[in-house]
């Protein structure tokens, strides 16, 4: 298949591309760096069935070439610190990008995914989190640039699919971890981590009873590629249902790296979401599919990678969110 892949250069979408390079696919990656990372796009331009694409999808997108299969709209900054720190970029990649990408997938005839995020539930009301909840979203605070971005991005998506027959698919995705994420994304896991390697004591916001559950990436890509082959256009949650407190998760880190380090406490952050569990059952029924990777094993591996480009530095402060 020829795949194009906006945010390309990003955490997930350079995983997207490993995995259809490595089975036989042809892929167009898309970015403008905005929130990804040009190493990233990097570790492909040598391959054959690789094609770079410098480009905002939000004013426009700048593919002349051959027929696609699939669109996967991926671009949009992920992090509360970067999103809030590009809020109109935000919105805009949610809305104007996702309508450039479902126009680029209709002309093609090809299938379209929409990268969406457990965000749409804000701070829910109903726990685990089933796709049917409409969510408890804040629609002016400080995270609503990235919030409703993603709902409104749903709601066009399915009108594309509803009203032009474009073959279209939802994920919801919740806090996936695992190499190549961006070291200074201000996300607990990353915080975390180079905390813990530089010997500093991990910070919660908050009193630490927020709950979060962690998947690795691997596990994430593996959903996005079956849900490709299914023919079902409602929302599909992927995540890991395993739930931790943030303090659970701080010792966790802790324990990995450096049991003698301290934990502290800070203000909470601005509508944090106090829980967040994927209800999976519907991603189970429909794809035979549930997370693989335990979080020791995929945090293992996560830290290595960071020993690995410790330089990098720590530019955002702490947030309990991913």
């Amino acid at each position: 298949m020829r795949i194009l892949i906006t945010g390309s250069a990003g955490f997930v979408g350079s995983h997207l591309v490993e995995r259809f390079l490595r089975d036989g696919h042809t892929v167009v990656g898309l970015d403008n760096y905005l929130s990804g990372q040009r190493r990233n796009t990097e570790l492909f331009l040598a391959h054959p069935n690789f094609r770079f694409i410098e480009a905002d999808v939000s004013r426009h997108l700048p593919y002349d070439g051959e027929r696609l299969d699939w669109v996967l709209h991926f671009a949009s900054p992920a992090s509360p610190p970067h999103y809030q720190q590009y809020p109109i970029e935000t919105l805009m990649v949610g809305a104007q990008g996702t309508q450039h990408a479902l126009d680029l997938a209709s002309q093609h005839g090809a299938g379209f995914l929409l990268a969406s995020t457990s965000e749409v539930y804000g701070d829910p009301l109903v726990h685990p989190q089933p796709e049917s909840y409409w969510g408890h979203v804040n629609p002016n605070g400080v995270r609503s640039c990235y919030d409703e971005a993603k709902r409104y991005a749903e709601a066009i998506t399915m009108a594309y699919h509803r009203d032009r027959g474009v073959d279209t698919r939802i994920i919801r995705i919740f806090n996936t971890y695992g190499p190549r994420m961006r070291h200074d994304d201000g996300r607990v896991v990353t915080n975390f981590i180079h905390q813990a390697l530089r010997g500093e004591a991990l910070t919660i916001h908050g009193d630490g009873s927020q709950t979060r559950s962690f998947q690795f990436v691997d596990d994430l890509v593996e959903g996005i590629v079956r849900l490709m082959g299914v023919r079902y256009h409602e929302p599909v949650n992927l995540g890991n249902p395993d739930e931790y407190t943030i303090v659970q998760f701080a010792h966790l880190i802790r324990d990995l790296i450096d049991p003698s380090l301290d934990v502290t406490f800070e203000a909470a952050a601005q509508d944090d979401p106090k829980q967040r569990k994927p209800d999976i059952a519907r991603a189970r029924d429909l794809l035979g599919w549930t997370p693989r990777v335990s979080l020791i094993e995929g945090l293992s591996r996560t830290v290595e990678d960071f020993r690995a480009d410790s330089k990098v530095p720590l530019l955002f402060s702490t947030t309990t969110s991913g």
